[in-house]
Formats: C-alpha cells, structure tokens, sequence
C-alpha cells in the first residue's frame, strides 16, 4: 500500500467515525480537525523540506528573531529536548544558526540564516491556503463564531488551570 493509500484509507476511516458518533466529545472534534490541518500543511512543507514541527519554529522566529532556545520551547509549547532535537535539523538544513550569548556563555539564541528567512515567502502562502481549504464554504459569520467559542473554550480551560483565590473554590 503506498503512503497516499494509506493517507486515504486513514481520511475514511475518520469520516466514518465522525458519521458513527455525531456527538462525540468536543475534544475529539478538535483533535481531528487539528489532526486534518496538519496533514494537509505537512503535505505541502514536504515540497520544501520543511517538517511540521520546524513550521512551529520557524513561524516563531520569523516574528522574534535571536532568542534563546528555552524562550522558543516556551513560546512553541513544547519541552526542551524537543526544541533542541528540531533546532539540530534546522541547523544542518542551513535554516538557522545557534551562537552563545555573551552575557550567558550557557545559553544559546537562535538566528534565522538567509535561507530560513527566504522560506518565509515560500511557506507562509501554504498555510494561508490550508486556512482557505479548511473554511471554504463557511460564511465571515461563522468563522467569526467559530473563532470566538474556540476563544472562550480556551479561556475556561485556562481558567480551570489556575489556582483558587484564597476563600474562592471552584465551582
């Protein structure tokens, strides 16, 4: 079976799932979505050998070039390690850089070379148009509804996270 078989096989085994249980848990429905849009967007990274975990990054460093390593596991939301393990291969792609600071002979920042920054114009296109697929045939209305519930759902979990005030339980 070749991958795009198996890719297709894996797509109607989700469909079906979906049409099982139309009101699976809220979890599951973004899951897959989230699921689906990385594929696609992998899917097109693949051309420029790009991987979806250096998409992360490289989106990160785009905006806020020169930090370090542990500020850009912070803002990717991923562990340490993983950064470190993804920034090797960036490094030997000739995408990025990594130069001891000065002032922390221990911390490392990271730079983008010339060719990371010229992905930009490459990849960013890409993600626009996985964001056209994926909301095509959706009204500005819904999308807009869309994007504000995601938004109040991460609210409450992030309200969920946070400690009690003293005197106030959760409810």
């Amino acid at each position: 079976m070749t991958r795009k078989e198996s890719t297709l096989n894996s797509l109607l085994g989700l469909r079906k799932w979906r049409e099982a249980v139309p009101n699976d848990r809220m979890a599951h429905a973004v899951k897959d979505l989230l699921r689906m849009i990385q594929r696609a967007m992998q899917i097109r990274l693949a051309a420029h050998s790009v991987s979806i975990g250096q998409w992360v990054f490289l989106r990160i460093l785009w905006e806020r070039e020169g930090i370090t390593q542990r500020e850009l596991s912070e803002l990717a939301g991923v562990s340490e390690p993983t950064t470190y393990s993804a920034l090797l291969s960036m490094e030997k792609a000739g995408y990025i850089t990594r130069h001891k600071l000065p002032s922390n002979m221990r911390n490392l920042s990271v730079c983008l070379t010339a060719r990371g920054r010229a992905l930009k114009e490459a990849l960013v296109p890409l993600a626009e148009e996985v964001n056209a697929v994926a909301m095509s045939g959706l009204s500005a209305q819904e999308v807009a509804q869309f994007r504000h519930t995601v938004a109040r759902m991460i609210a409450n979990l992030e309200a969920d996270e946070s400690p009690p005030v003293a005197g106030q339980g959760k409810a």
